[in-house]
């Protein structure tokens, strides 16, 4: 689920694209196709993905994935850092580190590149076994 969060935030992905069946992703990252079907199902749920009866997994458009409004959107912040904050305290990283990983990562994501040009994207086995 976070490689295809990390995907449409970075721009790989946009609306519209469309991801692997549930065959092929689990065949590709060797997971029981019903681990793709609950990610899949938790993705759309949150208005990150639309299924298409017999057509598949597509990226949802950006109007309907996230709250438009400001407070919506600052409330899915903080349940993500609320997260965030949990499996650091868990993992003993203090909170000057996260809040490093977390500029780190919100470099990596400035819009300034042309993430097309990059190879296609890839999905890999994470600890944990999340997609």
């Amino acid at each position: 689920m976070d490689q295809v969060r990390h995907y449409i935030a970075s721009g790989t992905l946009r609306p519209g694209d469309q991801l692997p069946s549930i065959r092929e992703l689990a065949s590709a990252i060797a997971v029981n196709p019903t681990t793709i079907v609950r990610v899949y199902n938790e993705l759309e749920r949150e208005g990150t993905l639309e299924m298409r009866h017999g057509k598949g997994a597509f990226v949802a458009n950006a109007g309907t994935s996230r709250p438009t409004d400001e407070a919506g959107r600052v409330e899915d912040l903080r349940r993500a850092a609320r997260q965030l904050a949990v499996e650091a305290v868990q993992a003993g990283v203090d909170a000057r580190r996260v809040a490093g990983l977390v500029s780190e990562e919100m470099e990596r994501l400035q819009p300034n590149r042309d993430v097309h040009e990059a190879e296609p994207v890839r999905f890999r086995v994470v600890a944990g076994g999340r997609a």
